[in-house]
């Protein structure tokens, strides 16, 4: 997983309330979880309801109360539901997203401008352009995100990065970051208002999908909200294929404050 090679390789020192777990059945992980705040907890695929069962008791006994769970549409409903009775939680969805799966790029031609990395000299423009970009797709749900932070780690590479498409000066972005020994995953990708409808961004991620690709990632990933039908159209024209639905829940507090 992505996360946590990224957090070895950024972090010194163990940080509270992060959660990482599986569930294994006869030397086979048949579900997987992990949480690092504040963000919500993040489940794995798995046909086994009772691996979620086991999730959930080791989070009480661990006394770990998520803000909320990221998962594939049918495990956040079937946590949801063990996690109400457990704990007298209720909650509700804020977000469907699409994750989707790249192998081979379709090339968007016929549009001005080129790819370049994003440097130094870049970083008072990036930084709005993140910010606006987190409160676009998340809205009142957006979790906190230092925009700086990111941009400078992001800045640093080489694992991770951002890039712009640039047309007499930058017109959108996209980044990269979470790479694994194979995939990599794409993101975020923002275009400011006065730059859509020009397929800017849909050369930008075409043209940074090919860069990761030609460097030797199988594969790229990214999550695309199910309710952004554009988002979705470009990314499917570029050759991206879908995996999965995800769905996020947040938590809330329980009916009567007796658990």
């Amino acid at each position: 997983m992505s996360v946590p090679g990224t957090l070895t390789a950024h972090t010194d020192a163990p940080v509270p309330g992060r959660y990482f777990a599986v569930v294994v059945d006869a030397g086979t992980v048949v579900a997987a979880a992990m949480m690092t705040p504040p963000h919500p907890l993040v489940l794995s695929r798995t046909e086994r309801p009772e691996a979620l069962g086991l999730i959930a008791q080791d989070l009480r006994r661990a006394r770990i109360m998520p803000p909320g769970i990221h998962a594939p549409v049918a495990v956040g409903r079937c946590f949801a539901r063990i996690w109400r009775h457990l704990t007298g939680q209720r909650h509700e969805e804020i977000l469907q997203q699409q994750i989707y799966r790249l192998e081979r790029v379709r090339p968007i031609t016929g549009i001005r401008g080129s790819l370049r990395p994003a440097v130094e000299a870049d970083r008072r423009l990036v930084i709005p352009w993140v910010r606006a970009f987190v409160a676009e797709a998340f809205g009142e749900h957006a979790t906190p995100t230092d925009a700086e932070q990111l941009v400078a780690r992001r800045l640093r590479g080489p694992a991770e990065g951002l890039c712009l498409w640039d047309d007499d000066g930058p017109r959108a972005l996209a980044g990269y970051a979470g790479p694994t020994p194979r995939g990599v995953r794409v993101g975020p990708v923002y275009t400011p208002p006065p730059f859509r409808n020009r397929g800017y961004a849909s050369a930008c991620v075409a043209a940074l999908s090919r860069l990761l690709i030609d460097r030797g990632y199988a594969f790229c990933c990214l999550y695309a909200d199910r309710a952004n039908p554009t988002s979705n159209r470009i990314y499917q024209r570029i050759g991206y294929e879908p995996v999965c639905d995800v769905v996020e829940y947040r938590f809330l507090p329980a009916d009567d404050g007796s658990r």
